[in-house]
Order: C-alpha cells, then structure tokens, then sequence
C-alpha cells in the first residue's frame, strides 16, 4: 500500500496511555539492557562452550557491529514498513533471537543468533522514541522524552548487576530466555493499542551499494575497536586491514550518499546546525559516559576484589536522580532553553569525572557510591534536552531519519568510548607502572626497608617478595591510569560545551517539532 498522506492520530489517554508507555518502554529497555548484559557473563559462556575468553568476546563484538547497522537503516524501514509493522516485527524477531540465543550448544551458533539480535534490535530504540512521542499529547512531548531518556540510560546500569546475579544463581542463557515474556508481552501489547495508529508506507528504491558500503565500513570499523586490544592494535596485519576497509569504505559511503536520490541514510541532516551539534555533543558525551561506565566494575573487580554482581550494584545508584529527575525534566524541559540545561548536564559530569580522578586503592565502597549517586543528576539532565535540539526543526518526514542517525552516532561512539577508554587506561597504567617500577632499586633505602619487612614480617623469600612488590606496583598504576582517565573524560565534557551553542536558540520545539510528526 502507498499513500501521501498523513493522518493525524490523537494521543492516548488514562489507562491506554499508561499501558501503552510501559510496552514501548519495555522494548526500548530490553535492547538498550542487552547491550550490556552479556559483558560480565562471557567467561563463564566461553568455559560452558569450550572456547577462549577471547574468542567468546566475539559475543559481544557481533551484536554491536549487527546493530550499529541496523539502526541507521530505520528511517528508511519506516517508509517501507510503517512504524508499528516494523517496531512489532522487530520486537518479535528479537525474542526468537533472544531465544536461540539461549539454546546455542556451540559459539559459531550463539554467534550466528547475536548477528540476527543486534540486526533486529537496531529500529527498537528510535522507534520507541517516535511511539512514546506519538502516545502523548504535544504538550507533553517533553515528558515523553524525559521517560525515554530513563530507558536510555537506566538499561546499561542495570545490565551488568542483573546479567552478574543470573549468570551466578542460575545459567548464562537466562540472560537471553528474560527476554521472552518481555518480548511476547510488549509486541502483543504495541500491536493490539497502536496497530491502527501506523505510518503510511510508501515503495522507495533500494539503495544497494549504499547499504553494501554501510555494511563493510561500520562492520570493519567495530570490529578493529573491539579487537585491537587483543590483538596488540597496529602491530597486527588484522587491524591495519580493517581499518583500511573502514577508512576507504567511509568515504565511498559518504559520497555516494550525498549524491545518491534515495539514499539508505540521508546524511543531508548534518546540514541542519541543531542537528550536527546536538548529534555530535550527545554522540561524544555518551562515548565519555559508556566508556568510564564500562571501566568502573572492571577495576573493582580486578583490583580490588568485587564479585561480577557486587561491582555491577556498586554503580546502580546512578540511577536513582535519573528516574526521579525524568519526570522533573520533563514539566521543566517546556520553559527552558534546552543549551542552557545540556550545558548544565555537561558540567555536571565534568563535576563527578573529577571527583573520581581522586580515588586511591584503599577506599571504601561509600567513596566510590558518592560520586555514582550524585552522577545520576546530569544524567537527567542529559538526554531529553540534546534530544530537543537534534529534532528542533525537522519535517515530519524527516523525524524517523534524524532520530536513527542521532541513535547510530549515539550506540556507535559508545562503543568507540569503550574501547578508547580501555585503550588509554592500559596505556597510561603502562606509564605509571614503569615510573613507579624506577623505585625498585637497591640504591632506594625506602625499597630496601620494604623487602625487609616483607622478608621478616611474611617470611617471604627473595623472589616472592619482588612478585609481591610488582603486585603492589601494579594496583597502584591501574589506580593513576583510572584517574588520568576520568581526568581526562572532565576536560573533555568541559570542551564539546561549545557543540551545544552552535545551535539556534529555542525551548522545547524539538519536541513539540517530533511529537507533530509522530501524530
């Protein structure tokens, strides 16, 4: 069917409202949490079976590249498909991933079940956004976005606890089968209140080359980000052949889709000003935001002796100020101007980021709580605003477009931020390691005096005693690195502020711009 027109749906209401938030939000929720749920469960998937922990990285690495994909494709799906059509179908082909992914008995299975997960996963999240926006009155599009912004952020805190306690008290493919009444569930409700609500379809031409050189630039670049460490970077054949193909695909991507007619991603968005610097802002605040998140438990666990599951609850307070400050958001969002809050958020972070370059080996889990609790503030501060300014302004035709491509900048840097941020914390631990190491000299009294007391309060031998010092170096210099990192992620917050100020002033348009659209 294809039509030109489009008819206006009046929001929902009462109980209707209420439900059909909650089964959008469930399936947002349910992506954004499988983008981390797995992390702390590979281990114990690669034990089960029979692999390397490197090769069961794979795991994740082939969700990530799938759905980074994928979601730049939605606003051409849209068109194809319609929003209801495409948003239950993805939902429904993610549950039987999710399924399949639970009942792998090799990884080339497990791994053949996460391509088609991420791929199916990549319209759920700006889906969720256009459905959300759709279901509430224009007035309370702000609103609507302060609760989506709750999905968004809430999903990767919540992943690592939640997949710790299940991979522990029951199996690692109970972190997929979560997925299945959610699923059932939330497609069954999205279909049965908003079927008759769906966008008119139109048949639009396949950009083939265009989807082909997306496919090979976004693959080959996520794949080089996620293996470059285990592969030692550069030094490897690997990754200079990946990026190659990355860098070559790019830009063959990027001209061919400026000069294509219907091209599969309208990159003609970043002409818009609010568009390019509320995309680039959020894009680069969320690679500072997921790559410190990743390394927080890391560290506890490695360094300081936290169990997956008490590391993962050690960061759940971020939280807190996020979901009671959506709402807050969402009735301040209207009368403000969305730069001025966005800045605040910036400098918020900057705030806990230097908090956090002040941490040493002994402190306690209250320390480490404080700044995690308090970062939930600019957390509901963040999103809804940017979101605001990236859709100021836009068609109605354009609003799925903008919102998958801001979606894909977004997921995409934040996997760039992980792996950077990795990156940097070994290089710099590296660094400090060799200063501190410089100290181990028989000519240093202070070194001597400690071997001594290793010698004759542990009764340790030369060469146990050397091993307990490289240990005792070792903490130490992944604690420098760590907070080089978060000093590093505090300058950086403070410098994209700009980004925000390049765009035209205004309140909520942006939301009131989107929620026109989505009706």
């Amino acid at each position: 069917m294809s039509t030109t027109t489009q008819p206006q749906h009046p929001p929902l209401s009462g109980a209707t409202l209420a439900l059909g938030s909650l089964s959008v939000g469930l399936a947002g929720f349910m992506t954004v949490l499988d983008s981390s749920i797995a992390n702390v469960a590979i281990p114990t998937i690669s034990g089960n079976l029979g692999v390397s922990v490197d090769e069961g990285t794979w795991v994740i690495t082939v969700f990530a590249a799938a759905n980074s994909v994928a979601i730049p494709l939605t606003g051409w799906l849209t068109q194809r498909l319609g929003q209801v059509r495409l948003f239950v179908g993805s939902i429904l082909l993610f549950t039987l991933a999710s399924w399949l992914c639970g009942i792998a008995p090799s990884l080339p299975i497990l791994l053949a079940a996460r391509i088609l997960q991420g791929t199916v996963a990549g319209p759920l999240i700006p889906m969720s956004q256009a459905l959300l926006l759709s279901s509430w009155p224009k007035a309370k599009s702000s609103l609507a976005l302060s609760i989506f912004s709750m999905i968004v952020v809430t999903g990767p805190i919540v992943g690592p606890a939640l997949g710790g306690w299940v991979t522990d008290s029951y199996s690692w493919s109970w972190i997929f089968y979560l997925n299945i009444p959610v699923g059932l569930f939330a497609a069954a409700m999205v279909w049965m209140l908003y079927r008759h609500r769906d966008t008119p379809t139109r048949t639009i031409p396949i950009d083939v080359v265009g989807l082909a050189l997306l496919i090979v630039w976004v693959a080959s670049l996520q794949v080089m980000l996620d293996k470059g460490k285990d592969l030692d970077w550069f030094s490897s054949k690997t990754i200079v052949i990946l990026t190659i193909v990355a860098v070559v695909g790019l830009a063959f991507f990027i001209v061919w889709e400026l000069t294509e007619k219907n091209p599969v991603v309208d990159l003609t968005l970043f002409r818009q000003r609010n568009f390019l610097g509320g995309t680039v802002s959020i894009a680069v605040a969320y690679a500072i935001f997921f790559g410190t998140l990743v390394l927080l438990p890391q560290w506890m666990q490695e360094y300081l002796g936290y169990r997956a599951v008490d590391a993962g609850l050690a960061t759940a307070p971020l939280g807190i100020f996020a979901v009671i400050g959506a709402p807050i958001m969402g009735k301040i969002l209207p009368r403000s101007d969305a730069r001025i809050i966005g800045t605040l958020a910036f400098i918020g972070f900057a705030i806990v980021y230097y908090m956090r370059s002040f941490f040493y080996t002994d402190l306690s889990e209250g320390y480490i709580i404080l700044p995690t609790l308090l970062q939930g503030v600019p957390m509901a501060l963040f999103f809804a605003p940017l979101t605001v300014i990236i859709l100021s302004g836009q068609p109605p035709e354009k609003v799925p477009a903008a919102a998958g491509l801001s979606t894909f900048a977004r997921m995409f840097f934040g996997g760039i931020g992980t792996s950077l941020a990795g990156v940097v914390w070994n290089d710099r631990t590296i660094m400090h390691h060799e200063i501190l190491t410089q100290q181990s000299s028989l000519t240093n009294p202070q070194f001597n005096q400690q071997m001594d007391a290793y010698h004759s309060l542990l009764g340790l031998g030369t060469n146990a005693s050397y091993a307990l010092f490289d240990h005792m170096v070792q903490t130490q210099s992944a604690m420098l690195g760590l907070n080089d990192v978060f000093y590093g992620a505090a300058i950086i917050m403070i410098i994209i502020i700009p980004l925000i100020w390049i765009t035209k002033p205004g309140k909520a348009g942006g939301a009131s711009d989107a929620a026109s659209a989505a009706h």
